[in-house]
């Protein structure tokens, strides 16, 4: 499905405030997967979410993180992460039966709401918000520190962006990608439509059209749990690589704006167009088996 930039202005209206992956990154997760998904995946969902625009996916991008720290939302509040105990830069690793949290975790969280989701006897209202569950999750588990123990994903680890003072989870799930598309956005689904348009472009045809192929292989509808993993262990082995390369100690109070930003900034849209893209072949799949047809996840 390609989406219309002409009806943008008249589709955002529609959509939610934005909560401050941060709100740019799944947005963005969201309006990839709605590029490649196929059509009846979106008449599916669409109905679902009770949404016939081109934003039926983005406009419920940030929904858990909206709810987790209501009244009501408080029990998803560790769904978004899974704090694997390694120790980087020397050893980065996730395993679930160690680093899944008895209250759970985003990839048994993955588990939950996609069999929610492929239960046609649940209500409706059931699914749409499984459905907005697995729309998030499946952008937080790209994210790194989604993937991280240490100093509580990053966060308890101070740092300077560009003279500000700032932690360095918020770093990597909001900083890094304002400043790659022009500063700090207060528009974020306008600055996510097109900065997806960009990065679907590069999937089908351009720097990603070859890597592109692998990213959806090995997924096991019927196994979330193993499938979520490798996602969780891909995102971690960059703790190593590049968001702790000298370890912990380290980078505290380090200004991160320059070099730091320039060796980061590619692994954060790549993680940004693998997970958009992973989404679109994860909920044809739901559509599919919903449906009675299950076709090869490659044909997008």
């Amino acid at each position: 499905m390609r989406l219309d930039y002409g009806v943008l202005a008249l589709g955002a209206t529609f959509l939610p405030g934005a909560v401050a992956w941060g709100s740019l990154g799944h947005i963005t997760v969201a309006y990839i997967a709605s590029h490649f998904v196929k059509d009846t995946t979106m008449t599916y969902f669409q109905e679902l979410l009770r949404n016939d625009t081109e934003h039926y996916l983005a406009g419920v991008a940030t929904w858990a993180d909206s709810i987790r720290y209501t009244r009501w939302g408080r029990f998803s509040k560790d769904f978004h992460f899974i704090d694997a105990k390694d120790a980087p830069p020397s050893y980065c690793g996730v395993d679930f039966d160690r680093d899944c949290k008895a209250d759970g975790c985003v990839v048994s969280a993955m588990a939950n709401y996609t069999a929610q989701l492929l239960d046609a006897g649940l209500w409706p209202w059931r699914r749409n918000q499984a459905a907005k569950f697995v729309v998030h999750f499946v952008g937080d588990i790209h994210q790194p520190l989604h993937a991280e123990n240490v100093a509580q994903g990053g966060n308890a680890i101070h740092v300077k962006w560009d003279s500000s003072e700032l932690n360095l989870h918020h770093v990597w799930d909001s900083s890094i990608a304002e400043k790659m598309l022009g500063g700090n956005r207060r528009k974020p689904y306008d600055a996510a439509f097109k900065w997806a348009a960009n990065l679907t472009e590069a999937i089908k045809s351009g720097k990603y059209q070859a890597s592109s192929k692998s990213w959806a292989e090995g997924m096991i509808l019927d196994n979330p749990i193993a499938t979520s993993m490798v996602w969780a262990n891909e995102s971690n082995s960059y703790i190593c690589t590049h968001v702790l390369p000298e370890g912990p100690e380290a980078i505290v109070g380090e200004e991160l704006g320059g070099e730091y930003f320039e060796k980061a900034a590619p692994v954060i849209e790549l993680q940004v167009a693998k997970a958009g893209y992973r989404l679109a072949a994860w909920l044809d799949l739901i559509a599919d088996r919903l449906s009675g047809t299950t076709l090869p996840v490659g044909e997008l």
